[in-house]
C-alpha cells in the first residue's frame, strides 16, 4: 500500500498490535488464533483482533466460554506442530485455565525423555485504572513467574509487538504476554524520543530493554526505576516530577521479557546509579519485582547506596469506583513519594504544590484555635502559570471543616488541583467561582465561629472599574451549592457539575466576544456511507459520518488557512500549522468538546478510535487536561433522528465551528423520472464575521459537501483509507 501521511503519526499500542497479528499470520500459515469473541465485527473485547477473521478465517476461531477447553486445544494444536496464540478477554480469567498453563504447556516441553516444541503465546489484557471491578481488573504476572519452560513477556510502548510474538513463539516453549489495557489507546514511542524532554534508547540484545532518561543524561542517574510496560507512563511521571521539584536524574528501563529474567543490559547503569526502585501494579509478595531486588542484590549490592525498593499496589480487591480503585492502585504520586523519601530529597509536595502547612501555617493554625482567623491562600500550583481560576467551592459556606480538607478546586493552563485546609473552623468564602487569583491570594477564612459578615473585602483581587451592563455580562456562572441558602432554594433543584460550569463560562465568553454569522448547505451521503460500511468490513473499525467529517475538514485546511487561525488583535489573524479538530461529546448532561489533534494525518480508523476513546472518557468523566485544549477549530455532532438544523456557537479563541445534523432520507426524481431514495444531512458553519465573510463560507462548506458527496475527487482513495 502507498505510504500516506497518517504514517508520520506514532500508532497506538492497539494498533502497532493488531498490525503485528495481521503480518505474523501473512507469513505463518500454520499460526491459529483461538479465544472469545475474536470474529469480525466485534473483533474481541479490546478489538485488538478486528479484521483477522475477514482474512484468514479458517485460522481464526471463536470459541466457547472455557479459558480451561481454550488452553487445552491450543496446547494440542502446538503439540502437533502448529503456532497458535490464545487471547483470554480478561487476564483474570487466565485462573480458569492454570492447570493447563502449569500442567500440560509448560511440561510437555521436556517431559517426554526429549524437547518437544510447544510454540503457543497467551495474550492477557490485564490490570486496572478503567472501572472494571474486582475480577476484570487484575494484575496476575506474579502467580506465573518461575515456571520451568514457561516465558512471560509485557507490552510495551517502547517494544514492537511483532518483534515481541515473534520472539515468544519461535522460542518453541509456552510464553504469556501480558498487556496492560490502559496502554490499548496509548501512543507507541518512536524516533527514540518519549517527548520533548526524555529520550529513549534499546540496551542489550534481541527485544532488549528500553531505557528512558532526561535528553543529554544518557550516561549519569540518581535514581533509576525498573518498570514493566504497564506502569511505564506512571514512573515516567514520576521521573519528570522529581526532576522539576529536585533537579534529580531519574531513569526508567522497561523489559520486553520479564521471565526468564535477563538483567545484564541495564547492570552498569544500575551500578553507576546506585539507587534502584522497581515498580509493579501487582499486589506485594512473590512477585517479578521481588525476583529483580533480589538479582539486582546480589550482582551489585557493592555499589547499591541502599536497598533496592519495591512499589506495588495495595493489598486489597480492586474496586470499581473511580476513587476507590485510585486509591489501591499504584501510581504516578506512590513511585514520586517512595523514591523522594527513600532518597531523602526533601518535601516534594510542599515545593511543587505547597499545601502542607509551613511553619508560619502552623503558627497561624494555633492562632485560629485560641479564637483567630485562619486564611486558605492559592498555593503555587507549578512554575507555568502566574494566576489561577477558581474552578468550584467543594465545601458549603460556613460549614465546619477540619485539618486536611479539600475545600477549592483551582484550574491551571494544564490541570485541575484540590486546595486542601491546614486548620480547622467555620469556612467563610472570599473568593467566587470565576475569579482569577495569583499566588499568596485570600481564598477564604477558617473562623473559629460562625459569623454573620462576610470575610474582609480588601482581601478581594482587585478588579477593573466597569459600568453595571459590563459588570453583569461579565458574571460568572456559579453553582448553586453555597451561592442561596437552602431556604431560599425551590423544593426541585439541578445543581451544575464542574463540567458544566466550565462549559458555561466557555459558552458566556463566545456569546460576548465573537460576532458569528452562519451558512448551511444540504449534503447527499449515500455514496460515502456505503464507502464507509465496506471500509468498516473490511478493516473492522466502526466508521461512520463523524470521521469522514473530521477528516474533511481537516483536509480542507491548507485551502482555507484562516478558518484554523485565531485573532492576535483586530487585524492580524495567527494561522494554525495544523489541524487540530475538536469534536463535541455530550454525555449525561456534561459537553466536553476534546481535540484531535493533527487530523489531517491520521486515518479513519485512528479517527474512529480516538473519537470511542473520547465517548469512554466523557462516561467516566477522565478527561486530562491537555486533551481539551489546544483546538483550532470544532466538529458539533448531532446525530439524534430528527435533528434537521443545528447552529453552533464558535469557541472562542477559535474562529469557526462546523455543525453536522442527523443523516435524513427523501425521495428525488432522477434524470429518467423515476423516484428515488437518497440519504442527506445538512453541514452547517458558524464563523467569526471579522474574519470570514460569508463567501469563504459557502466556499468552505461547499469544499465539505463535495467530500462526502464525491470523495474521490478529493485526495483519491487514500483520503478515505485505513491503514
Amino acid at each position: 500500500m502507498t505510504p500516506t501521511a497518517a504514517s508520520t503519526v506514532a500508532p497506538r499500542v492497539a494498533e502497532n498490535l493488531n498490525r503485528a497479528l495481521h503480518r505474523l499470520f501473512d507469513r505463518e500459515e500454520r499460526l491459529y488464533l483461538l479465544g472469545e469473541d475474536l470474529l469480525d465485527p466485534y473483533g474481541g473485547a479490546f478489538k485488538i483482533t478486528k479484521g483477522l477473521s475477514s482474512r484468514f478465517g479458517e485460522r481464526v476461531m471463536a470459541t466457547p466460554l472455557s479459558e480451561g477447553g481454550i488452553l487445552g486445544v491450543a496446547g494440542g494444536l502446538a503439540l502437533c506442530g502448529n503456532e497458535v496464540i490464545v487471547e483470554v478477554m480478561f487476564g483474570d480469567f487466565l485462573a480458569l485455565g492454570f492447570d493447563q498453563v502449569l500442567n500440560f504447556a509448560s511440561k510437555s516441553v521436556s517431559m517426554y525423555g526429549r524437547r518437544v516444541p510447544i510454540p503457543l503465546v497467551v495474550r492477557c489484557p490485564v490490570g486496572g485504572n478503567r472501572g472494571y471491578g474486582p475480577t476484570h481488573s487484575q494484575s496476575p504476572q506474579k502467580h506465573f513467574v518461575g515456571i520451568p519452560n514457561l516465558a512471560l513477556y509485557e507490552l510495551s510502548p517502547f517494544h514492537d509487538a511483532e518483534a515481541v510474538l515473534h520472539t515468544a513463539l519461535q522460542r518453541g516453549a509456552p510464553a504469556i504476554l501480558f498487556e496492560d489495557k490502559v496502554l490499548y489507546t496509548r501512543r507507541m514511542y518512536q524516533e527514540n524520543r518519549v517527548d520533548d524532554a526524555y529520550r529513549y534508547r534499546i540496551t542489550g540484545s534481541g527485544l532488549g530493554w528500553a531505557h528512558a532518561f532526561p535528553d543529554g543524561e544518557a550516561d549519569s542517574a540518581d535514581f533509576v526505576v525498573v518498570a514493566p510496560g504497564g506502569v511505564t507512563h506512571r514512573a515516567l511521571d514520576a521521573a519528570r516530577a522529581l526532576r522539576e521539584a529536585h533537579g534529580r536524574s531519574v531513569h526508567v528501563v522497561t523489559p520486553a521479557q520479564l521471565h526468564p529474567l535477563d538483567i545484564e543490559p541495564v547492570l552498569p547503569l544500575l551500578a553507576s546509579a546506585g539507587r534502584v526502585a522497581v515498580v509493579e501494579e501487582g499486589t506485594a509478595g512473590g512477585t517479578w519485582g521481588s525476583e529483580v531486588a533480589r538479582v539486582v542484590h546480589e550482582r551489585i549490592w557493592s555499589s547499591l547506596s541502599g536497598p533496592v525498593l519495591s512499589f506495588s499496589s495495595a493489598d486489597s480487591i480492586i474496586p470499581t469506583a473511580g476513587h476507590l480503585e485510585r486509591g489501591v492502585l499504584l501510581g504516578a504520586d506512590d513511585i514520586r513519594e517512595g523514591i523522594r523519601r527513600a532518597a531523602g530529597w526533601g518535601d516534594a509536595l510542599r515545593e511543587t504544590v505547597q499545601l502542607g502547612p509551613t511553619p508560619d501555617e502552623a503558627a497561624a493554625v494555633e492562632t485560629a484555635a485560641a479564637g483567630a482567623t485562619t486564611p486558605v491562600t492559592v498555593p503555587k500550583l507549578n512554575n507555568n502559570d502566574e494566576t489561577y481560576l477558581v474552578a468550584d467551592w467543594l465545601v458549603d459556606e460556613d460549614a465546619w471543616v477540619e485539618p486536611d480538607t479539600e475545600v477549592v478546586a483551582l484550574d491551571t493552563s494544564k490541570a485541575q488541583a484540590d486546595i486542601a485546609t491546614s486548620g480547622s473552623g467555620y469556612l467563610r468564602r472570599v473568593a467566587a467561582v470565576g475569579d482569577e487569583l495569583a499566588v499568596g491570594d485570600v481564598l477564604g477564612y477558617l473562623l473559629p465561629e460562625r459569623a454573620p459578615r462576610a470575610a474582609p473585602e480588601q482581601d478581594r483581587p482587585a478588579r477593573p472599574a466597569q459600568s453595571a451592563e459590563q459588570d453583569r455580562q461579565a458574571e460568572p456562572i456559579r453553582p448553586l451549592t453555597g451561592d442561596a441558602s437552602e431556604e431560599d432554594l425551590p423544593v426541585a433543584v439541578h445543581r451544575l457539575d464542574r463540567a458544566q460550569q466550565g462549559t458555561a463560562a466557555v459558552v458566556a465568553k463566545s456569546h460576548r466576544e465573537v460576532p458569528a454569522g452562519f451558512t448551511l448547505v444540504k449534503a447527499q451521503v449515500d455514496d460515502v456511507l456505503d464507502r464507509l460500511d465496506r471500509l468498516s468490513d473490511e478493516s473492522g473499525a466502526a466508521l461512520g459520518l463523524a470521521e469522514a467529517v473530521v477528516k474533511a475538514v481537516a483536509d480542507a485546511q491548507p485551502d482555507f488557512p484562516r478558518f484554523f487561525g485565531s485573532l492576535v488583535d483586530d487585524r492580524t489573524v495567527a494561522l494554525a500549522d495544523a489541524p487540530h479538530v475538536a469534536v463535541t461529546v455530550d454525555v449525561d448532561g456534561s459537553l466536553y468538546v476534546p481535540v484531535v489533534t493533527r487530523a489531517h494525518e491520521r486515518s479513519l480508523e485512528d479517527i474512529a478510535d480516538t473519537l470511542m476513546d473520547f465517548r469512554m472518557k466523557a462516561l467516566g468523566k477522565e478527561f486530562a487536561a491537555h486533551e481539551l485544549t489546544g483546538g483550532n477549530i470544532a466538529v458539533s455532532l448531532n446525530p439524534d433522528p430528527g435533528v434537521v438544523l443545528v447552529q453552533p456557537l464558535v469557541l472562542w479563541p477559535q474562529l469557526c465551528m462546523v455543525s453536522v445534523g442527523a443523516v435524513g432520507e427523501e425521495c428525488r426524481i432522477d434524470e429518467a423520472g423515476v423516484a428515488q431514495r437518497c440519504r442527506f444531512v445538512h453541514i452547517g458553519l458558524a464563523y467569526d464575521h471579522r474574519v470570514v465573510n460569508g463567501r469563504d463560507a459557502v466556499l468552505f462548506l461547499t469544499r465539505i459537501r463535495a467530500a462526502l458527496e464525491e470523495p474521490a475527487q478529493l485526495g483519491g482513495e487514500l483520503t478515505w483509507t485505513t491503514a
